[in-house]
């Protein structure tokens, strides 16, 4: 494992023994995370030639939101600054990265979870620099997020991963327990534009297993299986 601290981000680079030169390239944004066990769970898949970049120091209701809402809990605003972040992602981080490791890379994947998931969704509208997604429990609940996925172009990607525990749509909160609604529009809606995107739904809620759940999303975002 390298570690790097790439402006105010700490990036953390996990390799295994790479058995070729072209090899896709994982990058997880984190809440405040170090990816160790993320990496442990993808070497448990038997997930092989990868490199996984682990980013965390974001500030999470900020650099992973789309656009700017209203508190749907106490004390915690949502400011709407992923433009910013995804810039910063690709014009510097991500160069950063691959100067360090000096591995030709094949193509990037932009993994994440809960509202990291729902960056890597937003990504694909706004640059075509990921080829795949994987978004576990993306947070689609996200008011006014489907309708505008629904409402603007995006770069098609190879391959979506998604993922739903079966309990999240349990939530007390009358916005969260739309999740699951959301999540089945958006699953239909990423069909019919003919994108190969796999939903899986999980057995518990939003907090159970994340590194789990990211890690299977790695694995079936890799194989080339029939869809």
């Amino acid at each position: 494992m390298e570690k790097l601290q790439i402006n105010n981000k700490i990036v953390n680079i996990y390799n295994e023994e790479i058995k070729k030169e072209d090899i896709p390239l994982i990058i997880n944004n984190s809440y405040n995370d170090d990816g160790e066990n993320l990496y442990k769970e993808c070497l448990n898949l038997n997930i092989k030639n990868f490199i996984l970049v682990n980013i965390s120091n974001i500030d999470w209701n900020r650099e992973m939101t789309p656009w700017k809402i209203e508190p749907i809990f106490k004390e915690e605003n949502f400011k709407g600054e992923a433009d910013k972040y995804l810039l910063e992602l690709t014009d510097i981080i991500i160069p950063k990265i691959v100067e360090k490791i000096n591995i030709k890379t094949s193509y990037y994947i932009l993994s994440g979870y809960s509202f990291g998931a729902l960056f890597a969704i937003y990504s694909l509208y706004k640059t075509n620099k990921f080829k795949k997604i994987v978004a576990a429990s993306p947070s689609l609940w996200y008011p006014n997020f489907t309708n505008y996925m629904k409402e603007n172009n995006f770069y098609i990607p190879d391959k979506i991963y998604l993922s739903l525990g079966d309990k999240e749509k349990e939530s007390k909160n009358e916005i969260l327990k739309t999740i699951y609604d959301k999540m089945i529009e958006t699953y239909n809606y990423l069909k019919k534009q003919k994108i190969k995107v796999i939903l899986n739904i999980n057995n518990g809620g939003h907090f159970k297993d994340i590194d789990k759940r990211v890690a299977q999303g790695i694995k079936n975002i890799l194989e080339e299986e029939k869809l």
